[in-house]
């Protein structure tokens, strides 16, 4: 599986940008450019603000790095335990999909350079909603748009629901995470529109590493 799991990295990577999930990268975009020039972004900035509100979503940003990690893992041992391979394939898949979330968002953010919102305050005065500094690296790859954590977090909840379709525990309490990540980073460490556009370049990352994998579990004599 770790073989699959790196090789199928690059191969899986240039497939979430090719046809036919192209038109997600420009949903994604132009959805985007609505929320910044039409001044959304920053009327929920305005709005979304305050001791309670960062209290209760500012943890989404610390769980949105550990939980991939320990969740993947976890999978993975308990696969091993079980000796059940479709188990082993999951986790090999929601791993992937999360490591090609992140990367496919640090790909955008190296070219987009957005400035992030001033999340350690509940006010301020400045509008930068606007900001972008296009180029190469111009604000780094850990800030701005989209945003990774929601990216992964919807990488690794697609694959997981499109690997165990029918097992119903999955189904109603993974995307209620998902949903999380999304709400407390867009009222926190970024704006609304990097939170959405994480979510959909999430997505479709989700679907290629889940679709690829099905391939293999079916190649494995596993069917479901």
């Amino acid at each position: 599986m770790f073989r699959a799991f790196v090789k199928g990295l690059p191969r899986n990577f240039v497939r979430a940008f090719s046809w036919p999930y192209t038109p997600w990268h420009l949903l994604a975009i132009g959805l985007t450019a609505i929320l910044v020039l039409t001044g959304f972004d920053w009327w929920y900035f305005e709005h979304t603000r305050g001791a309670f509100w960062l209290s209760v979503t500012l943890p989404a940003a610390i769980i949105g790095w550990y939980v991939p990690i320990i969740g993947s893992v976890g999978m993975y041992v308990w696969g091993e335990v079980r000796k059940s391979a479709v188990g082993i394939i999951a986790a090999t898949a929601v791993a992937q999909a999360g490591m090609l979330g992140y990367l496919v968002s640090i790909f955008y953010k190296v070219f987009a350079g957005r400035q992030q919102p001033e999340f350690y305050t509940y006010t301020s005065s400045l509008d930068v909603s606007r900001d972008f500094q296009f180029g190469i690296l111009q604000h780094g790859v850990f800030w701005g748009w989209p945003s990774s954590h929601v990216a992964v977090a919807f990488a690794m909840v697609t694959a997981l629901m499109m690997m165990y379709p029918d097992n119903k525990f999955i189904r109603y309490l993974a995307p209620l995470y998902a949903l999380y990540i999304w709400f407390g980073v867009s009222i926190s460490i970024h704006w609304f529109a990097d939170a959405l556009a994480g979510a959909i370049f999430g997505t479709l990352v989700g679907v290629v590493v889940a679709r690829s994998f099905r391939a293999l579990r079916k190649d494995n004599g596993h069917t479901g």
